[in-house]
C-alpha cells in the first residue's frame, strides 16, 4: 500500500479514462479512515480564472525572457554559420511545436492543473508516487526564477549607468523582483494575472519593434556599414571568437534554444484556473507557441542584418543593445533597451512564479511534501501564498548563496537538462498508451505518432550528448569539467528516488502512522482535499 491515497469524483467532461483512474486511486468512499487532520476547500472565482488572452500571455510571459536577447550570440558562436544558426531556431520551433502537441493531448485527457505530475502519474504507476518524486526534485529544487531575477537586477543597474556585472546589489534587486511577484501573486492575485497580461502584451511589441527595425536595416537604414551576414549564409567560420565545435556545440547550441523557447508547457500547470481548459488550451497554446516562433526567428534576422560576426560572437547578454546601437545610436538603445529587457524579466518572473506555485501547490495536495497541509494550503487570501513563498524561497536561496562566477551560472543553467529526462519520459508515456489495450484513450486530441517519436529521440540527444567530450579537448571550458553538468542533473532526479524511498517507506514505519490525502470533488463541483492521520500498516 503506498503512503497516500487519494479520491475523487469524475468529471462530467472526462474521457474515457476516468479522473480517479488517472492516478490510480480508490474512488470517492475507499479511502482508508483515520483522524482528520485538516480540511481544504479550493474553490475559484469565474472573474479570477484565465480565460484564451490570460492564457497566452501566460505562456508568453514564460517563453520570451531572456533568452531571445542574449542567447543569439552563444549560437552563433558555437556554430560559426548565419544559415545553421537561423536553421536551429528554426529546428527550436519545430521541436517546441512537437513537445506542445504531447503536452496538448495530455492536458486535454486530464485537465487539472500539476502538469507533467499528472501525466507521470497516470503513465507510471508503479511504485506508487515514484514518478511525482522525481519531478517534485526538479521543479521544487531546480524551478526557481534566480536566473531571470538577476537578469533584472543586472538590466535595471545597467540602465541607471552602472556595470552590468554579476553584483550583489544586481541580486539584491532581483530579490526585490521575485518578492514583488510572489507578493502580488498571494495577496492580490488578480491583479498578478492583470500585469503579466500587460507585461506580456508589451514585450511582444518590443520584439516586433526589433523584427521591423530589421527590416528596415536590410533596406539600408543603419548607422553602420552593411555586415553582409547573408553572403553565402551557410559558410561555417572559426576563430576570432566563434567557429563550429562538433556534435558538442551543435547540442548545447541546441540546449540554450530549448530552453530559450521554454514554457510553452506553462498553462498545463493552471489548468484548474483556466475558464474551460481543454477549449482554452488547444487555442491559447498553439497561438502563443506559433507567435514566438516567428518573431524568434525574424528577431535573428534583425540581428545578422546590422551586427559584424565578430562583435554578435563575443556581446553575450547585450546582442540587442549592440543591435539598437546599430540602427538607432548609442545614445538610443544605451538606456532604453535595457529598461525594455528588464520589465521582459519581470513578466517571467511573474509568469513562472504564479504557474510553478501551482505545482508546487499540488504536490502539497497529494501529501508528498514535509510540512504538505501548509504548502496545499490556499489561506489566507484564497491563493496558494504558501506554495508561492516555497518558490520564493528557493529562488533566493540560489540568488544569494552561490559566489558569482562559473558556479553562479552553473546552478542557474541547471534546470533545463533535467527537463529533457522528464520530457523523455512523458513523450515515450504517450508512445506506450498508443499500443497498450487494456484501458481506452480517447483525449480529444491525437498526436500523429511520428511526433512523440521525434520529441522522444530530440530529449534523448540532449539528455546523452553532454556526457561526450568537447571536440577541441577544453574539458574545463566553463570552470568545471565538462561532464559536472548532466552528471549534477541525473543527481537530482535521483535524490527524488530517495526522498520517495524515504518519505513513503522508511518515515512511516520509524513514526507509525502516515498521513492520507484524500482528494474529493463535492457535489457542487469544488475540489476538497482532506488529510488523515492513519496507523502504519503492516503488509
Amino acid at each position: 500500500m503506498g503512503l497516500f491515497s487519494t479520491s475523487t469524483k469524475e468529471e462530467p467532461s472526462a474521457p474515457t479514462a476516468p479522473v480517479d483512474q488517472v492516478n490510480d486511486r480508490p474512488v470517492k468512499g475507499d479511502a482508508e479512515v483515520g483522524e482528520l487532520q485538516e480540511e481544504n476547500k479550493y474553490a475559484y472565482d469565474d472573474s479570477r480564472k484565465l480565460g484564451v488572452t490570460g492564457a497566452v500571455f501566460l505562456i508568453l510571459n514564460k517563453m520570451i525572457g531572456t533568452g531571445i536577447f542574449s542567447t543569439p550570440s552563444s549560437i552563433f558562436a558555437a556554430t560559426g554559420s548565419v544559415g545553421v544558426s537561423l536553421m536551429l531556431w528554426v529546428i527550436g520551433g519545430f521541436l517546441t511545436f512537437c513537445g506542445l502537441s504531447v503536452w496538448l493531448e495530455f492536458g486535454l485527457a486530464i485537465p487539472r492543473s500539476g502538469g507533467e505530475k499528472n501525466y507521470l502519474e497516470y503513465i507510471y504507476r508503479r511504485p506508487r508516487y515514484l514518478a511525482t518524486c522525481v519531478l517534485a526534485a526538479q521543479m521544487i529544487l531546480l524551478g526557481f526564477s534566480s536566473g531571470n531575477s538577476l537578469a533584472f537586477g543586472r538590466y535595471i543597474l545597467y540602465a541607471t549607468g552602472n556595470e552590468l556585472k554579476d553584483s550583489y546589489k544586481a541580486r539584491g534587486i532581483g530579490v526585490t523582483c521575485v518578492t514583488f511577484a510572489v507578493v502580488l501573486h498571494s495577496v492580490t492575485p488578480k491583479w498578478g494575472i492583470r500585469l503579466f497580461n500587460v507585461l506580456g502584451i508589451f514585450k511582444v511589441a518590443v520584439l516586433i519593434f526589433i523584427v521591423f527595425s530589421g527590416f528596415a536595416a536590410l533596406a539600408g537604414h543603419r548607422l553602420v556599414p552593411d555586415p553582409h551576414n547573408f553572403d553565402n549564409a551557410f559558410r561555417i567560420e572559426s576563430g576570432k571568437g566563434y567557429g563550429g565545435g562538433g556534435a558538442y556545440a551543435y547540442s548545447n547550441a541546441l540546449l540554450n534554444i530549448v530552453y530559450s523557447y521554454k514554457g510553452w508547457e506553462n498553462a498545463n500547470y493552471v489548468l484548474g484556473e483556466i475558464k474551460n481548459p481543454r477549449r482554452t488550451l488547444m487555442i491559447a497554446a498553439p497561438l502563443a507557441v506559433g507567435g514566438v516562433t516567428i518573431l524568434y526567428v525574424l528577431a535573428n534576422v534583425a540581428y545578422f542584418a546590422t551586427i559584424p560576426k565578430s562583435d554578435l560572437a563575443t556581446s553575450e547578454v547585450i546582442v540587442a543593445g549592440l543591435f539598437f546601437r546599430n540602427v538607432f545610436g548609442s545614445s538610443a538603445g544605451a538606456r532604453t533597451l535595457p529598461a525594455f529587457v528588464a520589465l521582459s524579466n519581470l513578466g517571467n518572473v511573474l509568469a513562472v512564479s504564479f504557474a510553478h506555485a501551482r505545482l508546487n501547490q499540488e504536490l502539497g495536495k497529494e501529501g508528498l511534501l514535509p510540512l504538505s497541509r501548509l504548502w496545499g494550503s490556499n489561506k489566507p487570501f484564497n491563493s496558494p501564498a504558501a506554495a508561492l513563498f516555497l518558490h520564493w524561497l528557493v529562488t533566493v536561496l540560489v540568488l544569494l548563496a552561490p559566489p558569482p562566477g562559473p558556479a553562479y551560472n552553473f546552478i542557474v543553467n541547471l534546470y533545463t537538462y533535467p527537463g529533457a529526462w522528464i520530457n523523455s519520459f512523458v513523450a515515450a508515456g504517450l508512445i506506450y498508451l498508443r499500443y497498450q489495450k487494456h484501458e481506452p484513450w480517447n483525449p480529444g486530441w491525437r498526436t500523429w505518432l511520428p511526433i512523440p517519436v521525434i520529441f522522444l529521440l530530440c530529449n534523448i540527444f540532449l539528455a546523452i550528448v553532454p556526457f561526450i567530450p568537447p571536440a577541441d579537448g577544453d574539458f574545463w571550458a566553463d570552470g568545471y569539467p565538462y561532464y559536472v553538468f548532466p552528471v549534477v542533473g541525473v543527481g537530482v532526479l535521483i535524490l527524488g528516488g530517495i526522498y520517495w524511498a524515504l518519505w513513503t517507506k522508511i518515515w512511516p514505519a520509524i513514526k507509525g502512522h502516515k498521513i492520507v490525502a484524500e482528494r474529493i470533488i463535492d457535489e457542487e463541483e469544488v475540489e476538497v482535499i482532506r488529510y488523515r492521520k492513519v496507523k502504519t500498516r503492516v503488509e
